[in-house]
């Protein structure tokens, strides 16, 4: 299985939400799970050390085609959390152009691992998150109730198949009309909680998950 998480707009929390997804799997199933990392945040949001800038999955798309899924699970940095790794991004800018000619591959690759994976694919700058985000089995767009937002989303060129809902308070938008623009139904519905930020500042994420977060992603996979 392969879940993309993605935004048409920064801030809006998709690499806490993957690495969340991450952990919950993690934690529900015997093999565990690997969190990929295309943004370069997910080591930092789950309080791990910068893993080496050299290796990564950047590289990985800018060898040739025969490297494969083998070459993925060489790259497996274990996270500080029962049965997850982490899969590096590894040097931005890294692939250039070859990374483009490889981002079919990363799909297959990263399906072909053996646990689930999940992937912060960010906002979709590249084709390596274009193509993961349009290829998962499950597209989560992780958005908020903002019409600048939904516009965006609108205008990506990947269709969700599910919603991941961040809520604030004072908005006129709702899940109704999320779900009605982007034409898919909301999987999980986040409240703005300091209890998040603070777990991520302090680098507890992945041992001190907010229970608000845990019920509120708990499903959405």
């Amino acid at each position: 299985m392969l879940i993309a998480c993605w935004s048409p707009k920064g801030g809006s929390g998709t690499t806490v939400v993957a690495a969340t997804l991450g952990l919950l799997l993690a934690e529900e199933l015997r093999g565990g799970a690997v969190v990929a990392d295309l943004e370069g945040d997910v080591p930092i949001v789950l309080g791990m050390a910068d893993p080496p800038s050299d290796r990564g999955l950047r590289q990985w798309l800018a060898a040739s085609a025969d490297v494969g899924v083998d070459a993925l699970r060489r790259l497996l940095v274990p996270a500080d959390a029962p049965g997850l790794s982490v899969l590096p991004a590894g040097a931005a800018g890294a692939a250039g152009g070859a990374g483009d000619g490889r981002a079919d591959d990363l799909v297959t690759a990263l399906s072909g691992l053996g646990p689930p994976v999940v992937c912060d694919c960010g906002t979709l700058r590249d084709d390596a998150e274009v193509s993961v985000a349009a290829g998962a089995t499950l597209s989560l767009c992780v958005v908020r109730p903002c019409y600048v937002a939904l516009r965006r989303a609108l205008r990506a060129p990947v269709r969700p198949s599910g919603v991941v809902l961040v809520t604030e308070p004072g908005r006129s938008l709702g899940r109704r009309d999320v779900e009605n623009v982007l034409g898919a139904p909301v999987r999980a519905e986040i409240e703005l909680d300091p209890l998040v930020a603070r777990a991520v500042d302090a680098g507890l994420l992945a041992t001190r998950l907010p229970r608000g977060l845990h019920r509120a992603l708990r499903d959405a996979a």
